[in-house]
């Protein structure tokens, strides 16, 4: 499994129920119709920062999404609302464990 973590500094505050919309309608339906999908998070913190992660059998499959996800935000224009690139982290996961329990 891979993981590729984009961590958005800036963000417009004012904006994040928008940015979380557009993310349940538009992007996260993209993103899980690329082969190899196995999940998808979007974090918000206290400091203008939006976190997501994805999740993907594959290094390649993981790539794709930062690519997506970098079209997703210009063409729904959201360049005013996530100013800043994000940074990316991309890699192989070591360890992990879920709870078949759990829903957001």
């Amino acid at each position: 499994m891979h993981a590729t973590v984009r961590r958005y500094e800036g963000v417009d505050k004012t904006r994040t129920a928008e940015l979380t919309k557009k993310v349940d309608e538009t992007l996260m339906p993209s993103l899980s119709k690329l082969p190899g999908f196995s999940g998808y998070f979007l974090i918000k913190d206290e400091n203008d920062v939006i976190t997501s992660i994805d999740l993907f059998n594959d290094s390649k499959q993981a790539s794709d999404s930062t690519r997506i996800a970098s079209e997703w935000v210009r063409n729904e224009k959201l360049e005013n609302m996530l100013p800043n690139p994000p940074k990316v982290t991309d890699g192989e996961v070591i360890a992990h464990k879920t709870s078949t329990g759990f829903r957001a």
